[in-house]
């Protein structure tokens, strides 16, 4: 089943989960990115992340043909209890229908609504599955692994 892999990383946990993902699948790794890229810390990095959620920022454009998979797995870091707001920016401009999608997503330690939200931006899709990873980059890594397999078990 050709996939594609389209995720939003903002401090890198979301992009260690889809390479996990990847070494599995073998897909189309597709990363959204944002104009500005400079890298924050501490209070200042919870400021930068809040301001993102207001703002809302278009990613940069991403070029992939949907209609080419059978299979999307998005991926997106937890901002307030929803998808963070360029994975969101991106769905509400790509017409995704017809597919299997499955959504992975990281936290910090709340998961909120993302999935009721990804299902919502997803209409007229079948959902194949969800997982959320809390800090995956502190994981073990043959554990953070080991989940992802037995995620994807699913899928086929």
């Amino acid at each position: 089943m050709k996939t594609a892999i389209i995720y939003y990383t903002f401090d890198g946990n979301c992009a260690l989960v889809a390479e996990h993902i990847n070494t599995t699948l073998e897909a189309d790794v597709y990363r959204l990115k944002l104009k500005e890229t400079k890298k924050r810390t501490g209070f200042a990095k919870f400021l930068y992340g809040m301001a993102l959620m207001i703002k809302k920022p278009e990613p940069l454009p991403l070029s992939v043909d949907i209609n080419a998979y059978e299979l999307i797995i998005l991926g997106a870091p937890v901002w307030g209890g929803s998808p963070a707001s360029p994975i969101v920016s991106f769905l509400n401009k790509t017409k995704i229908s017809g597919k299997k999608v499955a959504f992975f997503s990281s936290h910090g330690g709340g998961m909120g609504k993302v999935y009721e939200k990804f299902r919502t931006l997803l209409n007229g899709n079948t959902i194949v599955g969800e997982i959320d990873f809390k800090t995956p980059a502190k994981q073990e890594s043959a554990v953070l692994k080991e989940q992802i397999a037995e995620w994807l078990k699913g899928f086929n």
